[in-house]
């Protein structure tokens, strides 16, 4: 379990994480396990890259693939559309 996820969902704050060789900034909803025991991060990506080229929006990151996590000091509200009960995320570790 990564504390850092952790923090940054309870303090509702800022991550700055590399992703699949694209920088990324993102506001953390839901850290868990899915049903293959991988750990995820459900998040609104604010800016950076993707593979799909969206560079705004949802996503789900496997977390052994992120690097260079950063808990910045910005603080962020609930995406409106945010679905609490995430249903790729199976066993939470924390979540809004």
């Amino acid at each position: 379990m990564n504390e850092t996820l952790c923090r940054a969902i309870q303090e509702k704050r800022v991550l700055e994480l590399r992703y699949h060789g694209y920088s990324r900034i993102v506001e953390p909803h839901v850290y868990g396990r899915n049903k293959k025991e991988e750990e995820m991060l459900r998040c609104y990506q604010l800016a950076g890259g993707s593979d799909s080229g969206e560079r705004a929006g949802w996503k789900m990151l496997k977390v052994d693939d992120t690097f260079l996590v950063h808990l910045t000091e910005t603080q962020f509200l609930p995406r409106p559309d945010y679905q609490p009960e995430d249903k790729v995320i199976v066993d939470v570790f924390a979540r809004i």
